[in-house]
């Protein structure tokens, strides 16, 4: 069933996106504290100071509708309703973690909810997002992929191939730009010579800018968006300037930021502004810290009941592996 929620009302829509955003914040908090403790094995990349992006474009999503991430897509995969417990059991290497604690943090994946899992390759959501468009067209349903990328991905040679093949197929893909002005440590303009909208009308692809860090901006940006495309099936490009608050990876000690940068960031806090956006639309204080709460104890129910989970067993280490041929051959 669709979350969309109506233009007219927009204190309910910005209610529900901005619960979701806690629900990553919180989350991606907790995973922090984690991965300083030792819990979490392998890389680590955050979100915060992005939460807004996903969590917007995700109130107009159906569940028939597919999504594809990237290195930083904790955020991109509770939007899409990825369940808690199961999402902290998987980066914490938990059997009951969604890919039975397989995948870690990069790879977490839920077939049947349409998120088709993050990508530690740079830009490599792109082609299966693509793929997956011209299924969901061949099926006629008006349902859509979305992919969420970052600018770093821009200088990726398959990046303009999914546009050229979206554009020239009619294919109904979101692609959306989640533009932290980063690729890894470098600025973004130290590796591309154009910008987004500029290859956007090089492709003739639909194309619009929105304020990252801003919900309510977001939601207007996204329904316009993905609208358009369940109207008219085609592709379409939503560059969200946004914020990395943390660094490439957690531990990057972020050496390279201009001085001054970071004190700065508070200001473009997502949560903050959502929060900010909430009390100008007349929503009580009230209903804002019982949502927080509410965010608050299921994030820690989940975690508890993700740290009480098994390890894998070993032989569950082959599983989705190899055939049952290849493993008695």
């Amino acid at each position: 069933m669709s979350r969309e929620t109506s233009p007219n009302n927009p204190a309910e829509a910005l209610k529900s996106i901005y619960r979701r955003a806690l629900t990553i914040r919180e989350a991606e908090k907790t995973l922090q504290q984690l991965f300083v403790d030792g819990k979490v094995p392998g890389f680590l990349h955050l979100s915060i100071g992005q939460e807004a992006v996903a969590s917007a474009v995700s109130e107009f999503l159906t569940p028939g509708d597919t999504v594809s991430s990237n290195h930083r897509g904790h955020g991109h995969t509770l939007a899409k309703g990825v369940d808690l417990a199961g999402f902290f059991a998987e980066i914490l290497g938990r059997a009951t973690g969604i890919c039975g604690g397989r995948g870690g943090s990069m790879h977490v994946a839920d077939l049947g909810l349409g998120m088709l899992g993050a990508n530690g390759i740079v830009g490599a959501g792109l082609p299966i997002t693509t793929g997956s468009a011209l299924a969901l067209k061949a099926r006629g349903r008006g349902e859509i992929a979305v992919v969420y990328f970052g600018d770093g991905a821009l200088a990726e040679g398959l990046v303009h191939e999914c546009l050229n093949i979206a554009r020239l197929w009619s294919l109904p893909v979101l692609f959306c730009c989640e533009n932290n002005g980063w690729s890894e440590f470098s600025p973004t303009e130290r590796q591309l010579a154009v910008k987004l909208e500029d290859l956007a009308g090089a492709f003739g692809i639909a194309y619009a800018e929105a304020d990252g860090n801003d919900m309510l901006a977001m939601h207007d940006a996204a329904r316009i968006a993905i609208g358009r495309m369940r109207a008219e099936c085609i592709p379409h490009i939503l560059e969200c300037r946004t914020t990395r608050v943390r660094g490439h990876y957690e531990g990057d000690k972020q050496d390279y930021r201009p001085e001054g940068e970071v004190d700065e960031m508070s200001a473009r806090d997502p949560i903050a502004i959502g929060r900010g956006r909430l009390a100008g639309l007349g929503v009580a204080a009230e209903w804002i810290a019982a949502a927080e709460a509410e965010v608050k104890a299921a994030n820690d129910a989940a975690l508890e009941a993700a740290l009480a989970a098994p390890l894998p067993d070993a032989v569950s280490l082959l599983a989705d592996v190899y055939t049952g041929e290849a493993r008695h051959g």
